[in-house]
């Protein structure tokens, strides 16, 4: 048994399949309980205040967390970690997000503590750290772009990953042995922000003047220095950013 938390999410929706596929029962937290004829148990678990994690994670062998906001996700994780410990859950997969330990940023600093508390468990656990997928990016271009100057960040790169490559992965790891803090997986190509706006406005045939804009502070000097990216070591994904923007455009 696989309990999944975050599993009706984007990365969710794409990995649940995958687990049943390899012969796994799957368990997921989700907002609301019951049966979607899919073969999935649905629970309903609010992971901030930890009502009803005692009894979702009777009986799993495997967690997969997935859950995740803007805000609250290291005591969500430190909740799911001490049931897990309770229950002797056999392997705890995390997923993380690159450069989780340099970006001095309060989104940043709760997932790391939520890192933290998976690796420093009294259970197995594995941690992946993830590239931003190629909604985040997509969708940041497109708020950019909302505005009648696009304001465009200097010094910005990403290494946006599909979500079909995370999924694949996260499959993987949860169905093998824990690995504690395992290589980042990141897309094929780093794009500078200016080019994945370029990439946004050529696909929606939209146009707009730039201007381009200093992030100020530590959080823009890691990015200026790369320090967000992995370029070795890491396991790199097939999908490419082309692919998701054609998508996007055939609808």
């Amino acid at each position: 048994m696989i309990l999944v938390t975050g599993g009706t999410g984007t990365i969710g929706r794409e990995v649940v399949p995958l687990l049943q596929a390899a012969g796994r029962k799957v368990r997921v937290l989700s907002r609301h309980a019951g049966d979607r004829g899919d073969g999935v148990e649905y629970l309903a678990v609010d992971l901030l205040n930890g009502d009803g994690l005692d009894a979702a994670v009777g009986g799993v062998d495997v967690i997969l967390h997935l859950a995740g906001g803007p805000k609250g996700d290291d005591v969500g994780t430190r909740n799911l970690v001490a049931a897990a410990e309770r229950a002797r859950v056999g392997h705890l997969v995390h997923i993380s997000v690159t450069a989780v330990d340099k970006l001095p940023l309060t989104y940043f600093k709760s997932k790391l503590g939520a890192e933290q508390a998976v690796l420093g468990a009294n259970v197995p656990s594995t941690v992946l750290r993830v590239a931003q997928l190629n909604e985040f990016a997509w969708n940041a271009v497109r708020a950019m772009a909302k505005l009648p100057v696009m304001p465009v960040p200097g010094g910005i790169r990403f290494q946006p990953v599909d979500r079909r490559d995370v999924a694949a992965r996260l499959a993987e790891l949860a169905l093998g042995e824990p690995r504690g803090l395992a290589p980042d997986l990141v897309g094929p190509t780093v794009y500078t922000l200016a080019e994945l706006a370029r990439d946004y406005l050529r696909a929606t045939g939209k146009r707009r003047l730039s201007l381009p804009i200093r992030v100020p502070g530590k959080a823009g000097k890691v990015y200026r220095a790369g320090d967000n990216l992995t370029l070795s070591g890491a396991t790199v994904g097939t999908h490419t950013w082309d692919e998701f923007v054609e998508a996007q455009v055939k609808g």
